[in-house]
C-alpha cells in the first residue's frame, strides 16, 4: 500500500505526518533505530523517554536539521526526508530548540518578526506586517510587555517564551516543541501548558518532547516512548505510563 494512502482509524484522514523506519546513526552509534508512528491533525503527541533516548534527533530529523540515515518521513502525505529545513518550514513545520539560540543583538520585537517572515505563504510580507505580527504572538506568550528589549536581556523563562512566539510567527501546521518547560516552575509550567492547548485549538498540530509528566499527562492526545533509540511503547498516557517496559525504562522501579 502507497504510505500516502493510509488514514488513521480513528479520524479517516491520512496522518499529517508519518515517520517510517526512521534511523540516524552517527557512525558506529544509532542513535534513533528504524522509529515508525504517525501524527494526526489536530494532536498533541508526546514524546518521552530518559536522556540519550534519541528524541531531540528524532526532532531533528524531522525538521530537517539533520539527514536521516534510513527511514522515510512524510508531511501531508508528500515525502519530505530529503527536503532542506528551510522547505520543511515553508511547507508548515516549525520548532523550538532546547538550547536557545536567539539573535541576542535584536530585541524580542525583532527576532519574532524575522520568524514571520520566514514563515509559510500567507504569513507577513514586508517588515511593517511582520512587526505587528510579531507583536500579537508575543501577546499571546506573555511576552509583550518586554517587546522592545534585547534578547540578551531576557532571562531563562522568557527566553523560552520568545523561541515559542518565533516557532508561531511562522504560522505552523505542524509545531515540534523541545523541552519548552525545562527549567520553569509550577506556576510558569501551567502557563505554558495553558498556551499550548490554545495552540492546538487554534488548529495546530503539536509534537511535544517532555519530562513534566504532570504537563504530559495534562496535554497529550497519545504518547510515543523511545528507549535507547527505539519506540517501546505507544498509546494513551494511562496505558503508556502503566507499560512495565516505559516504567523499567524511564518512570523507575519504585512505579512497578
Amino acid at each position: 500500500m502507497n504510505a500516502s494512502s493510509i488514514t488513521s482509524p480513528a479520524t479517516g484522514m491520512a496522518p499529517l505526518l508519518q515517520t517510517q523506519d526512521i534511523t540516524k546513526r552517527f557512525q558506529g552509534l544509532v542513535s534513533v533505530n528504524h522509529v515508525s508512528f504517525d501524527l494526526n491533525d489536530g494532536e498533541i503527541l508526546a514524546l518521552i523517554g530518559p536522556n540519550g533516548a534519541g528524541k531531540t534527533t528524532l526532532v531533528n530529523l524531522i525538521s530537517g536539521t539533520l539527514p536521516p540515515s534510513e527511514g522515510e518521513l512524510r508531511f501531508q502525505g508528500t515525502r519530505i526526508d530529503t527536503l532542506p529545513t528551510y522547505r520543511r518550514a515553508r511547507l508548515g513545520i516549525a520548532r523550538t530548540f532546547q538550547v536557545m539560540k536567539p539573535f541576542r543583538d535584536l530585541t524580542a520585537l525583532d527576532n519574532v518578526a524575522t520568524a514571520a517572515l520566514f514563515g509559510q505563504r500567507g504569513g507577513a510580507t514586508t517588515r511593517q506586517a511582520a512587526r505587528e505580527d510579531a507583536r500579537k504572538w508575543l501577546d499571546f506568550t506573555g511576552l509583550g510587555h518586554r517587546a522592545d528589549q534585547r534578547a540578551d536581556a531576557l532571562g531563562g523563562p522568557d527566553l523560552k517564551r520568545l523561541e515559542l512566539a518565533k516557532a508561531l510567527a511562522q504560522r505552523p501546521k505542524l509545531l515540534l516543541l523541545d523541552e519548552v518547560m525545562a527549567g520553569l516552575n509550577a506556576v510558569e509550567i501551567d502557563e505554558v501548558v495553558e498556551v499550548i492547548k490554545q495552540i492546538r485549538d487554534s488548529g495546530v498540530t503539536i509534537l511535544i518532547v517532555e519530562h513534566v509528566m504532570k504537563a504530559v499527562r495534562s496535554l497529550a492526545d497519545r504518547v510515543v516512548v523511545l528507549h535507547h533509540g527505539e519506540l517501546i511503547a505507544q498509546g494513551n498516557a494511562e496505558t503508556v505510563f502503566q507499560d512495565p517496559r516505559v516504567v523499567e525504562a524511564y518512570l523507575g522501579k519504585r512505579r512497578a
